[in-house]
């Protein structure tokens, strides 16, 4: 009623000296009373608790399947729903899908069907623009900066108006991990996240509150720290997320073969190093500097209300064999996706953990192949793993302590940590706990 008075009167003021004027003034009161639709970041970022990346997919050049994906089916975001996830991340291409920079209808369909099976499971889900070739995450630099600038905006304008009548449960994020080492390529990027929100927010409707996802210098913590000192001018408060990604440390996560400036590392963490296989153990980025990394992040934007998502994380499972330890491998690794979600989650950091066909399930059926990573990240996050009950000592509230071993038989004894695997009481049937 109030804003209907305020028309009218605007209308008696100007119309007659300056309709043009009179139509902007209206046009721009009526926005305003449409930001206040959606929730804040902030409110969102507290619904959403575990996410998973549907990688090498849609953002595959040029092509779902062509990067060893399959068909993704409302059978699969099923099975991710069912495992406990309530987030999901659609990395996209879109530039080897567009005709004179016009997206092609039939893919921006298929991008939706994708977006609804996840919408229909009420997921909350995170719609980015991922590598898509490099041309906005290889040229973060003066020379392309118009260019890449002006590709921006016609590619967010389009997606944002396509998806504009969705709910708070869609989010955008405007790029993936934007190259970028030093202050000069940091102001090219900001530039980049200045464009994506003007051009979201210009769209109108719920876009217009929508919660926007802006990334880090190479989506790297330590760069982010140091040079991510300003985030981009919004049109209403409290709706943008900063990502960061988290492979470390690389020899580790996602080094395939030895180099001739390091090793592949097969063993991550306290407890689980070998005392045989010594030269594959982990000798930097373990617990502490993932805690390290982590309250970076807490202490220079959570604590200042800007919510954090951890976009990608990953550790490879390696086929080993003798002299060294593939028991000790896995059991290294589950103790990796644990410890940096846990590390993470305890921080406000929401985490999403990177997946491929045929790693933690089968695209084409939604059939679970790694169960294990499952409830390693369950677990980390605080969320019940199906199998397990936790035990919490009511004085203390600390997790019940536990006799423990190790995959690989050794280090057996008592257990004083709370919050690892050690405090894990298997429950083998619905009727059955078993006691401390």
């Amino acid at each position: 009623m109030l804003r209907k008075k305020i028309k009218k009167g605007v209308l008696q003021l100007l119309y007659g000296r300056n309709p043009f004027f009179a139509s902007l003034l209206i046009a721009l009161l009526i926005s305003i009373g449409a930001w206040a639709q959606l929730p804040t970041a902030q409110s969102i970022a507290g619904e959403m608790k575990v996410g998973w990346n549907m990688g090498n997919t849609l953002e595959a050049i040029c092509g779902e399947t062509v990067w060893g994906g399959a068909i993704t089916s409302q059978a699969t975001i099923d099975a991710v729903k069912a495992s406990g996830f309530n987030t999901v991340r659609l990395p996209c291409a879109w530039d080897c899908h567009a005709t004179n920079g016009v997206i092609d209808p039939a893919w921006m369909a298929r991008v939706k069907q994708v977006v609804d099976y996840c919408i229909n499971d009420n997921l909350y889900v995170i719609l980015n623009i991922h590598w898509d070739g490099g041309w906005l995450e290889n040229n973060v630099t003066t020379a392309a900066q118009a260019a890449v600038n002006a590709k921006q905006q016609n590619y967010w304008t389009q997606i944002a108006n396509y998806f504009k009548d969705y709910d708070e449960h869609l989010l955008f994020a405007g790029a993936n991990e934007p190259n970028v080492e030093d202050a000069t390529g940091m102001s090219v990027l900001l530039s980049y996240h200045q464009t994506f929100i003007d051009a979201v927010r210009a769209t109108g409707g719920n876009n217009s509150s929508r919660t926007l996802i802006i990334q880090g210098p190479s989506t790297d913590i330590e760069k982010t720290n140091a040079l991510m000192n300003t985030l981009p001018t919004d049109w209403i408060a409290n709706r943008l997320m900063v990502e960061v990604h988290y492979y470390s440390p690389y020899q580790f996560t996602l080094m395939s073969e030895d180099a001739s400036w390091g090793s592949m590392f097969y063993y991550w963490g306290n407890g689980y190093h070998s005392a045989t296989d010594v030269n594959r153990n982990a000798t930097w980025g373990e617990e502490s500097y993932a805690d390290y990394c982590f309250g970076l992040m807490k202490a220079k934007f959570i604590d200042n209300g800007i919510p954090v998502i951890l976009g990608e994380y990953a550790a490879a499972k390696r086929n080993l064999s003798p002299p060294s330890d593939q028991a000790l491998h896995l059991a290294s690794r589950l103790h990796y996706y644990r410890y940096v979600v846990n590390s993470a989650t305890s921080r406000g950091i929401i985490t999403f953990c990177w997946d491929t066909n045929m790693g933690i399930y089968d695209r084409s059926t939604g059939t679970v192949l790694d169960q294990e990573v499952i409830d390693a990240i369950l677990q980390g996050a605080g969320m019940a793993a199906p199998g397990y009950v936790t035990l919490t000592n009511r004085a203390t509230e600390l997790l019940v302590d536990g006799m423990y071993r190790y995959a690989d038989g050794s280090n057996a004894g008592q257990w004083g940590n709370s919050g690892s695997n050690a405090q894990l009481v298997v429950c083998r049937n619905s009727r059955e706990l078993y006691k401390a």
